[in-house]
């Protein structure tokens, strides 16, 4: 009840607080105005606040549009990165395949929403802090010492947050906070490096929260997410002991991750459990509009799929995220590469009978998340029943044979958790969950040479994927299903090779593979190879998919044009662009 209230909140009062007014309000006050003394109270804060909690979805300015700033960082993540074709056809949403084949240019849509939506929660941010000192400074009523600290700290935190989103996909960014005033905000040059703002951000807010959510609302950031973002933002710098420190407090403050169900992430009826640490809180409105739900991811919906979820035929896995999840017999991952060998066969590019009589091949040895990341053809899908295939594809000639499995609803939770037009859906979207932080620390012991305390952590997350339910065809295992733990971690380059193949299989599809490529100074290499392994699979891959040369400016993306602009040249554009 707590998350559901928070979200109402989140939808009614933050439109109040941030743009509008409720109908109590007509008398006195112009619609879309806030005077004086409403903001100029406790309770005005806390509207402030929530509305701060609002970007946390992406969607600043209505249901359609906002895919480029979704939480989820698919587009940039997951498209960019080599684990997802932007998908639909071919020419639908073009800007969105300049992104995927790394020729966006500053007028590209996706990154403009991306940069004002983001900077818009920074401004919700900075409002609320300055009215917080107002109040503290010039109200009757004030808030206790211990509250107003801990509104600082989450107003900190937010900022954070929206600032390292920006700064992963533009790097040079300006840095904005409440002392600069919205006039003067446009006029802020993009020259410093806002690395230590964010760390102070969250320091702050890893000092003064508490690991319990402020409030009782579990939608609300606390003691623990600060320290899991923090050594995040610590292990992009490459400050690995320091990070490890802050994971190692986070694990320590949960339960064993192998207690828990891997599933239970993408679970509308189990979210806030104790793996996640940060999420993006979505829900359907009252009215059965999706406004505060799951906005950006609402592309990815199956075409033609005999449920109300028949849009879009976005954000399709690609064959080589597919191939990733083959095992040896050992059931360990190939990290030489070689599970590109004889890649899995799938009824892509079939005619005729072999087509219409394509079966599965269940011997196939597989690591069993993938059938709960990827949709393939005759393989149970949720609860939807078999996966047909092209039936429920939008151009399988342009995106191939697979459909991403992660975001999508089942079948008996769709009552309440689908806005009215079927596309948005209520599933909260885990920006860094406790499997993430196990990952992030293994990697940390690697790189300080703690070995063995690297390998524990790397294989409570595979001993956790090998208890998943094996996917059923006809009382048959769909796969030759297998997972086992890494007996020994001989080299920290091995141990290192292990940590990032596993990242990519366990937090699939969730909007990390192309900044942690990015971050381990190899994605040059990795997505040139994946962009001449993906164009073997047909001529029209090929020319969507081939040739692609990663130079060191995609490591990033273009500052919009029209933010420029606004700055009266103010703004550098990045090198390159």
């Amino acid at each position: 009840m707590m998350k559901a209230r928070y979200k109402i909140i989140v939808v009614s009062v933050m439109m109040m607080a941030i743009g509008g007014c409720s109908s109590d309000f007509l008398d006195r006050t112009p619609q879309g105005q806030l005077i004086d003394e409403q903001l100029n109270s406790t309770k005005g804060v806390e509207w402030l606040l929530t509305g701060a909690y609002g970007l946390m979805n992406g969607n600043r300015d209505g249901t359609w549009g906002n895919y480029g700033s979704a939480p989820s960082q698919w587009l940039y993540g997951d498209v960019a990165g080599g684990d997802a074709h932007k998908g639909s056809e071919a020419g639908d949403q073009g800007t969105m395949l300049e992104i995927e084949q790394h020729t966006a240019i500053p007028v590209n849509e996706h990154l403009a929403t991306m940069y004002r939506n983001y900077y818009e929660g920074i401004i919700r941010c900075n409002t609320t802090l300055r009215q917080l000192k107002i109040v503290q400074e010039t109200a009757d009523e004030k808030f206790s010492d211990e509250r107003a600290t801990e509104i600082e700290a989450e107003a900190k935190m937010l900022r954070g947050h929206y600032y390292f989103f920006l700064w992963r996909v533009f790097k040079n960014i300006p840095y904005i906070d409440e002392n600069v005033s919205t006039a003067n905000a446009a006029k802020v040059p993009n020259d410093a490096d806002i690395l230590p703002m964010i760390d102070a951000d969250f320091q702050f807010a890893a000092q003064n929260l508490t690991d319990a959510k402020p409030l009782g609302d579990v939608g609300r950031v606390d003691g623990i997410a600060a320290k899991a973002y923090l050594g995040k933002l610590y292990l992009y710098q490459g400050k690995f002991a320091e990070a490890l420190v802050l994971f190692k407090e986070v694990i320590d403050a949960r339960p064993n991750l192998e207690s828990m169900d891997f599933l239970d992430n993408f679970d509308i009826n189990k979210e806030n459990g104790p793996e996640t640490i940060f999420s993006a809180q979505h829900a359907i409105n009252p009215n059965g509009s999706g406004d505060n739900a799951n906005v950006g991811d609402m592309l990815a919906g199956l075409q033609n799929s005999p449920t109300p979820m028949n849009c879009c035929g976005f954000f399709n896995p690609s064959f080589d995220l597919v191939n990733a999840f083959r095992v040896t017999a050992l059931g360990l991952p190939m990290l030489d590469g070689s599970y590109r060998n004889n890649p899995y066969k799938s009824d892509f590019g079939l005619t005729g009978g072999a087509k219409e009589n394509y079966e599965v091949d269940k011997t196939l040895a597989l690591d069993p998340r993938l059938d709960y990341t990827v949709g393939r053809r005759g393989v149970p899908y949720h609860d939807w029943g078999i996966f047909p295939g092209d039936a429920w594809l939008r151009e399988p000639a342009s995106h191939g044979p697979f459909v991403s499995y992660k975001r999508l609803l089942d079948k008996a939770d769709f009552t309440g958790n689908l806005d009215n037009g079927g596309n948005v859906t209520a599933l909260d979207v885990q920006i860094i969950r406790l499997a993430d932080v196990y990952l992030m620390a293994a990697e940390c012991a690697a790189e300080t040479n703690e070995l063995a305390y690297a390998l524990t952590r790397v294989n409570n997350v595979r001993y956790r994927a090998a208890q998943l339910p094996a996917k059923k065809i006809g009382g048959t295992n769909a796969a030759a299903y297998n997972v086992k733990p890494y007996p020994a971690f001989a080299s920290k380059q091995y141990a290192l090779d292990a940590i990032r193949f596993e990242r990519r299989l366990e937090l699939a599809l969730e909007g990390h593979r192309y900044f942690d490529l990015v971050r381990w100074g190899t994605a040059k290499d990795v997505l040139e190879s994946y962009s001449a392994f993906e164009a073997g699979f047909s001529e029209t891959f090929k020319r969507l998919y081939g040739g692609l040369n990663f130079g060191e400016k995609n490591t990033m993306f273009p500052i919009p044009q029209e933010q420029i602009d606004r700055s009266g040249g103010t703004l550098v554009q990045n090198d390159g662009y």
